[in-house]
């Protein structure tokens, strides 16, 4: 275009699009367990013994935990409650029981909620007939925002009972809602698995042992005095 004999340049802005930062490629099993290993090595210890502590404590005041996930999660949530609840019944303390309950185990209960509510409420409505304050509520995502593990740790939250997470990635939204919230700081969803079975027992290992060498030691006294 000619103005006044001269010609004009039309500039146009130029739109640059970043890429987001990839992970790097797990192309066998070897550079698996290479990423593996930067995640441990990365793990966040205090915050899981701050877990061990709250749920040891809440053990021995005979409060309740609930735990409560999707998919691989509600899979963990099962097998976290079995750890705690069977696998810490001392033998010099028999009648002393670990009082945890995973909501993800009675399907007709959440099929029915789904149904009639929101899936998104399936975990919620089941802590209403439950939680109080000093109770322990438990959600599990690997991403940090399945919304039916967010609407039961609110729910918790207004009951006065306290919130714990165990998450991956950032967290998600999860640490806004949990008073105590363990981040796996990975990307991957495989290894964030790997890794929230891997605390659940490290966790359940050093309760049972705080629990067991409790009830040895009384044990010990009893026949002292005796």
């Amino acid at each position: 275009m000619h103005t006044d004999g001269q010609l004009l340049t039309m500039v146009r802005p130029v739109t640059i699009e970043t890429q987001p930062q990839l992970s790097p490629v797990i192309a066998d099993t070897c550079s698996y367990f290479e990423r593996y290993a930067r995640v441990v090595a990365e793990l966040p210890h205090a915050q899981m013994e701050r877990v061990v502590d709250l749920l040891h404590s809440t053990y021995e005041q005979e409060g309740r935990v609930f735990l409560f996930g999707n998919g691989g999660s509600a899979a963990l949530a099962s097998h976290f409650a079995c750890d705690l609840g069977k696998g810490t019944v001392a033998a010099g303390a028999p009648d002393k029981r670990f009082r945890v309950l995973a909501l993800t185990d009675n399907i007709p209960l959440i099929t029915v909620w789904a149904n009639d509510s929101s899936y998104d409420q399936v975990f919620a409505e089941q802590l209403r007939n439950f939680i109080e304050a000093g109770d322990v509520a438990f959600g599990i995502s690997g991403s940090g925002c399945s919304p039916n593990v967010l609407s039961a740790l609110q729910v918790a939250r207004e009951a006065g009972a306290i919130t714990v997470g165990l998450t991956g990635f950032k967290g998600g939204k999860m640490p806004q809602v949990c008073d105590f919230c363990v981040v796996i700081p990975c990307d991957n969803m495989q290894i964030i698995e790997d890794l929230q079975l891997g605390i659940t027992h490290a966790v359940f290992t050093v309760i049972r042992h705080r629990i067991t060498h409790t009830a040895s030691m009384q044990s010990s006294c009893s026949v002292i005095a005796a």
